[in-house]
């Protein structure tokens, strides 16, 4: 296994675990308001992941960073935005989805 396609699975899962929190925190699942550093850091995490994978995608030149790099706009957006409303905040958040998908896919190649 490259470490490109390591790298791409972490991010991703990084991805998938902040977005399965988000989405137990807006239906009532789960409570975070004492903890909300855990989504905060589990974005950190995303965001970090993300960056080395599109780096080492670069440098490599393995076609999972042109999806990479899409999926770094809606992280900046997210950044940038905040978390209110909570409906512009999901689909924005929701947006990275495909990339990293599609990452995933480009890495199998």
């Amino acid at each position: 296994m490259s470490i490109v396609r390591t790298a791409v699975g972490i991010a991703s899962a990084c991805y998938a675990a902040n977005a399965a929190l988000g989405v137990s925190v807006a239906l009532g699942v789960v409570d975070t308001s004492g903890a909300r550093w855990v989504h905060h850091g589990l974005f950190i995490a995303t965001a970090s992941t993300t960056g080395l994978a599109l780096a080492l995608g670069v440098a490599h030149r393995d076609p999972s960073a042109v999806a990479l790099g899409v999926a770094v706009l809606p992280l900046v957006l997210l950044q940038r935005r905040g978390s209110r409303p909570l409906s512009r905040h999901a689909r924005t958040a929701a947006l990275a989805a495909p990339c990293f998908t599609a990452a995933l896919l480009l890495t199998r190649r």
